[in-house]
């Protein structure tokens, strides 16, 4: 069941009801108050570069065994290291308080799409089994276009187990044309067959 949210200026925002979802409303509604939007979403973004470079912060927010207090301290010493502003480490100081800390990323995912959300910009999740040439990428985000997706920001990455195509995910779609796929669709078929 979707809980709705009012985040600032008294909009509803429609959420799935889960921990990183909520942190993230909260964050973009203190965000809009404080007039500092643009700044957290780059701050934001720039924060989930951080953790997914560096495998002993990824390390630190995933130990329960690492005590809140040190945690805490650790992850604010790398926030002020590199520069990021008030709200962005007063914000992560709360989400480790909570005892949340290793939902950080998706926390930071679902700011992502709510911002995305509130710019109109549909986030499409493309998947391939090697990098997107800049020619790939333009045809990709073409098709979207075609097929009604306006303003698309395509997130990629990389997933060698697929073996070729893409599969895209735009909210609760998917569109999945992996080969990976089509072989496991062919061998159900054959074995239907047989």
């Amino acid at each position: 069941m979707e809980s709705p949210l009012v985040a600032s200026g008294g909009t509803t925002v429609s959420t799935g009801g889960g921990v990183a979802d909520r942190y993230a409303a909260a964050l973009y509604g203190l965000a809009s108050d404080e007039h500092a939007l643009d700044a957290v979403v780059e701050q934001m973004d720039r924060l989930g570069r951080t953790i997914d470079a560096s495998a002993d912060l990824r390390r630190l927010l995933d130990s329960p065994l690492i005590d809140v207090q040190t945690s805490q301290k650790a992850a604010l010493a790398v926030l002020q290291s590199e520069g990021f502003g008030k709200l962005v480490q007063n914000f992560v100081s709360v989400v480790i308080v909570n005892r949340r800390q290793s939902a950080l990323r998706s926390i930071i995912r679902g700011f992502a799409a709510l911002v995305a959300q509130k710019r109109g910009v549909v986030v499409a999740y493309v998947q391939s089994a090697h990098p997107l040439t800049d020619v790939q990428e333009q045809q990709l985000r073409a098709r979207l276009i075609e097929a009604g997706y306006g303003n698309v920001d395509i997130q990629k990455s990389v997933e060698p187990g697929l073996l070729g195509g893409l599969v895209v995910r735009i909210g609760a779609r998917l569109f999945d044309s992996s080969l990976k796929s089509r072989l496991q669709r062919l061998q159900y078929a054959m074995k239907g067959a047989a």
